[in-house]
């Protein structure tokens, strides 16, 4: 996974002072690296029963979408509250000050269908937790949760296993 690692670009003070912004753009530039990660994230479920991947809103729209095509199945994209065009579902989290909501097409899921979730990074893990809720909700098995990057010094990835969402991660990057 060095490979991976290595075509992601780090840039510094991005959002803000102190923040180590781990961009994947720079991954998903560069079509050996592409393929490696699109692979990665499909190999622990080839095989496996999956019936839709759900990505996230953006990056895990690409990722997602690429594992869905690999996969062989659907897809159904998480968004922001607001942004899908027909009748949604939502599931509210909690941000560092305040909260957000995400939202999925209310028909998007059939009761019992076998979901992956699929985004570019995992750091407190708040965003992909009301994910994971969100297809739960309507009825769907998440069967896991898988990500490019996981920033373990902010606990997402372990806040998103005590759900008993299996994760999947390629990378990771120490610190914030």
């Amino acid at each position: 996974m060095d490979h991976i690692k290595r075509a992601i670009r780090t840039i510094p003070d991005y959002p803000k002072p102190g923040i180590q912004f781990r961009d994947v753009t720079t991954l998903l530039g560069d079509a050996a690296a592409l393929r490696a990660t699109v692979d990665a994230l499909v190999y622990p479920y080839a095989g496996r029963k999956i019936d839709k991947v759900a990505g996230i809103e953006a990056r895990g729209f690409i990722l997602g979408g690429a594992v869905a095509h690999q996969l062989s199945v659907g897809f159904i994209p998480v968004r922001k509250k607001g942004k899908l065009p027909h009748d949604t579902v939502g599931q509210s989290y909690e941000l560092e000050y305040g909260t957000d909501e995400v939202e999925i097409h209310a028909d998007a899921v059939t009761p019992g269908e076998c979901v992956l979730v699929v985004d570019d990074l995992i750091a407190t893990g708040g965003t992909a937790e009301a994910a994971i809720q969100l297809l739960q909700k309507v009825g769907a098995e998440v069967v896991g949760a898988s990500f490019i990057v996981d920033l373990p010094d902010l606990g997402g990835a372990r806040r998103v296993a005590a759900t008993g969402v299996p994760v999947t991660r390629l990378v990771e990057f120490e610190g914030d």
